[in-house]
């Protein structure tokens, strides 16, 4: 199977080979305990065999669903919900989409998004958009409790049932929650939404290969079959069983928790393709929340260059000597543009005549990463073969298992997030929600 591959080169400048096998029997054992489900939150590691037990007939379910909501000739499909419920589904969208799918009719539907956010304006431009458009829903949230999305969810359901009835309404909406309990489980039976279950096992940043992501994938018109076969193959080849010298997950956990212990604390993932945007976005969650606890963690940072070398570049050249990077590269891109000649040559960009525009951009990549490890920036550079659903779901359980095992290593749970409920507290004790009357008084003191 061609795979994506890892090179760690370019930290040897800063560690040595010799330092990251040290990890070797310390790593093959957390990848252990991952697998068996026997480390720490192992309540929470349904993920680690999930692609390979997605059965046939639950990607038939979801690709019929994708073709019934299709078949109503829907604009837009509407998925709310917030962190790994939005942005796993976003990262591969975006990435297997044309650039401007929102200025093109493509023949798909084009997702957009609520309740990743509580912005006032954009819920009302998003309602005044929906009145124009031809639309289904789809909403994902454990709980239905969740603050973010419960609020879209609550606005976004009366409009829906007030532009098509609620006969209509149903067939439109998609319930993405708890098998048994919760909110929105007792509204969706109520009102009979068609429903995908979130396993109890699978926590939202692990979630991107389960209905959370899958839907969203497959009513934009993308395969979710070759997506899971990705996952499927990197499940195999990072597997308990395999060693780390063969492990490229067990290395990279190796590498950055070698460079962390270096001083290195903060990780900047970057991308030379604009597609990747969101990818980042996903990595920057699954990675920060899994590992930032109990006063450790890599700080999870992104770039996108070229773009960002001309506002980032100078602080990653000369700044703070506490960053590496990871390197995400796309061995070739889809389509081909050839730099032209000109006459005059007025921007003496002649040289370039007859190369392709790829060429260039990986020849930034390269002398970057040079630049870059000169001024004392670590690099590690992942090399995906094509921009595409096979590599991406390798990348994609790539990144999950060697987050799990990177957090073991750190001597953390990666997989709870005991500090997200801080703010939630001091929210609902602002806003006066009933039962938070003594957290009232008590913020309220502190204003």
């Amino acid at each position: 199977m061609e795979k994506i591959l890892l090179n760690f080169n370019k930290t040897f400048d800063f560690i040595s080979k010799d330092s990251i096998f040290v990890y070797k029997q310390e790593i093959e054992k957390h990848n252990a305990a991952l697998h068996d489900k026997t480390g720490k939150g192992n309540d929470f590691l349904g993920w680690t065999n999930l692609p390979s037990s997605i059965t046939d007939a639950e990607l038939a379910d979801i690709e019929a669903t994708a073709s019934k909501i299709r078949s109503k000739k829907i604009d837009l499909f509407v998925v709310i919900g917030i962190g790994g419920s939005y942005l796993g589904a976003k990262a591969v969208i975006d990435a297997l989409s044309d650039s401007f799918v929102a200025m093109k009719n493509t023949g798909n539907p084009l997702v957009v998004f609520a309740g990743q956010n509580i912005g006032e304006d954009y819920l009302y431009e998003l309602r005044e958009l929906l009145r124009e458009k031809e639309y289904a829903m789809a909403v994902i949230s454990k709980s239905g409790t969740t603050t973010e999305p419960a609020l879209a969810f609550r606005l976004l359901k009366q409009d829906i049932e007030d532009k098509y009835g609620k006969e209509e309404a149903k067939e439109r909406i998609i319930a993405i929650t708890d098998a048994k309990r919760g909110a929105l489980k007792t509204l969706a039976t109520s009102e009979g939404y068609k429903t995908y279950v979130i396993p109890d096992d699978v926590g939202g940043r692990y979630s991107v290969l389960t209905p959370v992501g899958l839907v969203a994938i497959a009513i934009a018109g993308f395969d979710i079959r070759t997506l899971v076969k990705g996952a499927v193959d990197m499940e195999a080849v990072t597997g308990k069983n395999v060693p780390f010298e063969e492990n490229i997950a067990a290395q990279y956990a190796a590498v950055r928790n070698e460079l962390y212990r270096n001083g290195k604390l903060v990780e900047i993932f970057v991308n030379y393709n604009p597609k990747l945007h969101f990818l980042a976005e996903w990595w920057k969650q699954l990675y920060g929340e899994s590992e930032g606890k109990e006063g450790k963690g890599i700080f999870p940072a992104s770039v996108d260059f070229t773009s960002d070398l001309h506002s980032m570049g100078q602080y990653i050249q000369e700044g703070e000597r506490k960053l590496f990077e990871t390197v995400i590269s796309v061995g070739a891109p889809d389509q081909e543009v050839v730099i032209p000649t000109d006459k005059d040559n007025l921007d003496g960009l002649n040289f370039l005549a007859g190369k392709r525009v790829d060429e260039v951009n990986k020849m930034a990549e390269l002398g970057t990463m040079i630049a870059h490890v000169d001024g004392g920036v670590p690099n590690i550079q992942i090399v995906m073969p094509k921009l595409n659903e096979y590599f991406l779901g390798q990348l994609i359980y790539f990144f999950e298992i060697a987050c799990g095992m990177s957090g073991y290593v750190l001597g953390v749970n990666p997989f709870d997030q005991p500090g997200v409920e801080a703010y939630k507290k001091n929210m609902f004790a602002l806003l006066e929600k009933p039962g938070y009357e003594e957290a009232t008084k008590a913020i309220k003191a502190r204003l």
